[in-house]
């Protein structure tokens, strides 16, 4: 064991660290659970890059991200997994507003130049359970929103490499600025991709789960994205050479590639359903199986001024687009969307990462 001037000189200067189930004989900084080496890492002030290296193993634990320039770095997905089991309901706790959607994230990325790789992250609350409950149980939950990554308000050049976002409602939630998924799988059903920040996913697995309650009367039962861009920003949630795959259980036809989120939100004159937050989300050369809705899109009800739920909010009208797509759910006559993107995906890319550069740990 290191004399404690040695221990202390190490964790000063160091930019590894290990997170292991058991440190045993590994030397300084070893730790058990993730988010001590994120505290440790987040005394060191200076503007260097650390590496926190996740070894194989199960980490039950709610991880938050504030530092930047880390990088936290798994074995594998198969081998290195974070979850965690809270919902919305009863989530509020943990969130800084008292909000109970972000609040339920297994992993919270609040922090500019993030680079997450080779990770399961995985919020395991029973949605399936609460699904199968009739409504009027009162067993029945009304908030089974669980988050299984929340790209914060702060978080800008997040990059995750090779990673599972394993959720079902509402699985990944980009609240924040730029995030690049490549070569991940993020799986889920209700909105399972939401939120009002820039997200693209190239080269990844965009997988639908089951739900317990069937199709609704226009066929839909679960919805991929759930876009809530600024009109002001140009760029929302855009897929790129992706796979849209299902599980088992999940029917043909009964999954729309998105719909508009228009947040509740406090104006001067009242709080409802936010106008201006007209929702981008854009299908460039994607595969999708028979699972896809022909209809593409579907409305969303947003609040009324009056606070019920009667504002609907239509696809036609918002940046909802798909170019190039393939597969047996490729077919369908869709919805008739005036908005038209005219940049190219190299384009969109390139304006994305304008101040970022890519680097390899």
């Amino acid at each position: 064991m290191l004399a404690p001037l040695l221990l202390a000189a190490a964790l000063a200067t160091s930019t590894h660290y290990d997170v292991r189930p058991t440190c045993g004989a590994t030397p300084a900084p070893c730790y058990t659970r993730i988010q001590s080496a994120l505290d440790a890492a987040a005394r060191d002030k200076s503007e260097r890059w650390i590496t926190i290296r996740v070894a194989p193993g199960d980490y039950h634990e709610k991880p938050v991200i504030a530092r930047p320039r880390l990088r936290l770095i798994g074995a594998g997905r198969e081998k290195s997994r974070i979850h965690f089991g809270a919902v919305a309901q009863t989530a509020k706790d943990y969130h800084r507003n008292g909000w109970g959607t972000p609040g339920s994230a297994t992993l919270t990325i609040d922090a500019d130049e993030v680079t997450v790789e080779g990770l399961t992250i995985e919020n395991t609350y029973d949605y399936l359970a609460n699904d199968r409950l009739a409504n009027g149980d009162p067993a029945r939950i009304g908030n089974p929103q669980a988050a299984a990554v929340l790209f914060d308000i702060h978080a800008d050049r997040v990059l995750m490499r090779g990673v599972a976002m394993l959720g079902y409602q509402d699985t990944v939630f980009t609240n924040g600025g730029r995030a690049l998924v490549q070569n991940s799988l993020i799986a889920g059903n209700i909105d399972f991709i939401f939120g009002n920040g820039q997200l693209l996913i190239e080269h990844s697995e965009i997988r639908s789960r089951p739900r317990a309650q069937p199709p609704g009367p226009d066929g839909f039962q679960s919805f991929v994205a759930a876009p809530s861009t600024p009109l002001s920003q140009p760029t929302g949630i855009v897929f790129y050479a992706s796979r849209l795959t299902r599980e088992a259980g999940v029917p043909d036809g009964a999954v729309g590639l998105g719909r508009p989120w228009h947040p509740t939100t406090r104006f001067a004159d009242g709080r409802y359903a936010d106008p201006s937050a007209v929702g981008m989300a854009l299908y460039i050369d994607c595969t999708m199986d028979r699972h896809i809705h022909p209809d593409r899109w579907a409305t969303m009800n947003g609040t009324s001024r009056d606070g019920t739920m009667a504002t609907v909010f239509r696809p036609q009208d918002s940046r909802f687009g798909e170019v190039g797509s393939r597969g047996p759910g490729a077919s369908g006559k869709g919805v008739a969307i005036a908005w038209k993107e005219e940049r190219t995906y190299a384009k969109i890319r390139s304006q994305f990462l304008s101040g970022w550069t890519l680097t390899d740990r």
